[in-house]
């Protein structure tokens, strides 16, 4: 796997650990076995583990892919390559708007609407102009695929040759069976 530098480094809003912060004291709070929870949740831990995971968020762009990784003991990482991103949709919600936080959801070829968006990114600064960037990126990306040729590559022919081959095996089979009917 070749390194590729990154063409683009997301920031994250420091405000998105305030806002883990209070959805996670919310989550708490309406269930009956966290609010024995929630009170060391506001008396240090859960400011501690807001702002480990704040700078655990990574989010980088390059010229075939984009890649995020969360989280300090159980870490996340994913990378999407341009190629198979769809859309990239906005979320928000009141706690989100009250943050000045925003999601931006990727989606991607393939994605099933029961699994969800492969990505979601929480408070990206400037997350318009990310979005922008990710899909010029992509663009160029397919831009520079179809400029390359439309020339059949040796891997391609190499493939073409064995369907062929399989499609005449079973072409063949078909023939004995109906001789044999």
């Amino acid at each position: 796997m070749t390194s590729e530098s990154a063409l683009f480094k997301a920031e994250f809003n420091p405000r998105l650990q305030q806002y883990l912060f209070f959805s996670i004291a919310l989550i708490l709070l309406a269930t009956v076995v966290g609010i024995p929870l929630l009170l060391i949740w506001i008396l240090g831990w859960g400011q501690w583990v807001s702002r480990i995971h704040y700078r655990s968020l990574t989010c980088s762009l390059t010229s075939r892919h984009l890649r995020f990784s969360k989280g300090h003991y159980f870490k996340t990482e994913k990378t999407i390559p341009l190629e198979n991103i769809q859309d990239l949709t906005f979320i928000d919600n009141p706690l989100l708007k009250w943050f000045d936080l925003r999601i931006l959801k990727v989606e991607t070829a393939g994605n099933s609407a029961q699994t969800g968006a492969d990505m979601k990114l929480v408070g990206i600064l400037d997350a318009a102009e990310f979005k922008e960037k990710v899909m010029r990126a992509r663009d160029e990306f397919q831009e520079s695929r179809m400029s390359r040729g439309t020339a059949t590559t040796v891997d391609e022919v190499g493939t073409l040759s064995v369907l062929r081959d399989i499609h005449a095996a079973i072409e063949g089979l078909r023939e004995d069976l109906k001789g044999k009917a």
